[in-house]
């Protein structure tokens, strides 16, 4: 005679836990790839903190700054058209966009460009570093 079946736990490759109830779901969970143990951590494919695309001044996507005044990777103002494209370019799927450059008083009140500049501006309040506050006067806040 055949042993009863017991309940227990299946696991997936990324650790998702499953509960085998009946023999029916065991084999349908074993059909999609589910085994007896849990994952270890090292083996997990989901991607880990430091996996997110680099916005590195050493990837170039920050302009030189020139002498004096500059609104490059020294002074802060962030990145450039061409380094967003750039950045666009390597990272299929982005959606960084560049600075909300227009004066304040030249915007229409609610537009996109408005609510962007507003949610920055909010957002970067606190930021007291030479280049923070230069990406703040970029954004004319």
């Amino acid at each position: 005679m055949a042993a009863a079946f017991k309940v227990h736990n299946m696991y997936s490759r990324t650790g998702i836990k499953k509960v085998a109830s009946t023999e029916a779901q065991h084999n349908a969970l074993k059909k999609l790839g589910y085994v007896h143990t849990p994952p270890k951590k090292e083996d997990s494919p989901l991607k880990k903190k430091g996996d997110a695309p680099s916005r590195k001044k050493s990837k170039g996507y920050y302009a030189k700054v020139k002498k004096g005044k500059g609104t490059g990777e020294k002074a802060g103002g962030g990145m450039t058209a061409k380094g967003v494209a750039k950045y666009r370019k390597d990272n299929p799927g982005s959606k960084l966009k560049t600075a909300v450059t227009t004066p304040p008083s030249k915007l229409k009140k609610g537009s996109k460009a408005a609510k962007r500049r507003k949610a920055f501006c909010a957002r970067s309040k606190s930021w007291k570093s030479e280049r923070g506050l230069a990406a703040r006067r970029k954004w004319n806040c």
